[in-house]
């Protein structure tokens, strides 16, 4: 596992995947499953993998979570960034702050919460986190003026903030009045495209962001290691070429389940099988399978050719 500080060059040199995590049938860690996805990665040019929502970090047990770390710390190459989450509640993450401060991973992101917080409650767990981990944080913004700007610039000021994946949809990617605040704020290199393929062309484009994170690169890490580097290029163009095949998988993890619909097409894409997910989540149901089957399939293909 690569240990040594996180810099900009890392964040825009590889797609930063955020995996699932494969389980047994009685819910225990499948080894052999996810060091099969962890290759297949690997084997596709990803040098970075994030732990979080896919993995459903949310509902690890803690017990579990030294297990799971030192797991996936041992499984990668030498070469293979692991960003593990933490959180999202603060009595959690400075739980995990100790485990995470005996281990070598250059950061962790903070799990985005949903209630109950505040900006000035955030921005003192951010900065008691950082302070318990003895190391900067990846700042998790899924949801519209989680952080103000300013507070998030603060904190990056103070070199507690090594990266922002920023990660909120929109029905129209280009309108985005809370990321052009941000940027006002912060640099672009600090903030990583967080939504996968579907808006990564204009967050490169129009908002000049230079990382990004993926889910279906999990299914195909060819093509979305392609895409970034014809987008570092400016071939837009091309980019969109490439962006067009993940679209119907990306559609199908719209419609049903982001978080879901991934897990099981890596099994139905014929990756690895990443068994059940951990409660309180639950996999596919056979006509969401039935429509996700042949997209991820598809995806797989193509990456191949």
């Amino acid at each position: 596992m690569k240990t040594t500080p996180i810099r900009t060059a890392d964040l825009q040199s590889s797609v930063i995947a955020v995996p699932p995590l494969a389980r047994t049938p009685d819910l225990r860690l499948n080894r052999d499953a996810n060091r099969a996805l962890i290759r297949h990665l690997e084997a596709g040019g990803v040098r970075s993998l994030m732990y979080g929502g896919n993995a459903n970090f949310y509902h690890l047990a803690p017990s579990e979570y030294a297990e799971v770390l030192d797991f996936l710390a041992d499984t990668v190459g030498a070469d293979t960034w692991v960003l593990p989450s933490a959180g999202p509640d603060y009595g959690r993450l400075m739980d995990q702050a100790k485990v995470l401060r005996s281990r070598a991973f250059p950061t962790a992101m903070m799990l985005p919460m949903s209630f109950p917080y505040t900006d000035a409650g955030l921005a003192d767990g951010v900065r008691r986190f950082t302070d318990a981990m003895a190391r900067p944080a990846v700042v998790y913004l899924k949801s519209d003026h989680y952080l103000k700007p300013a507070t998030l610039a603060a904190l990056a000021a103070e070199g507690r903030i090594v990266s922002v994946k920023y990660a909120v949809v929109r029905d129209d990617p280009a309108h985005d009045p809370y990321l052009r605040q941000l940027l006002e704020h912060v640099a672009p290199e600090l903030i990583t495209s967080g939504i996968g393929e579907r808006p990564a062309i204009v967050h490169f484009r129009d908002f000049g962001l230079s990382s990004m994170t993926s889910g279906s690169v999990c299914v195909a890490p060819r093509g979305t290691t392609r895409l970034l580097s014809l987008m570092a290029a400016g071939d837009w163009a091309a980019a969109e070429q490439v962006r067009a095949r993940y679209l119907p998988l990306e559609d199908c993890r719209d419609a049903i389940s982001p978080i879901r619909v991934l897990h099981d097409a890596v099994t139905l894409a014929g990756i690895a099988d990443m068994g059940p997910m951990l409660p309180l989540l639950s996999g596919l149901d056979d006509a969401e399978r039935a429509r996700v089957a042949p997209a991820a399939r598809a995806l797989r293909a193509a990456d191949a050719d």
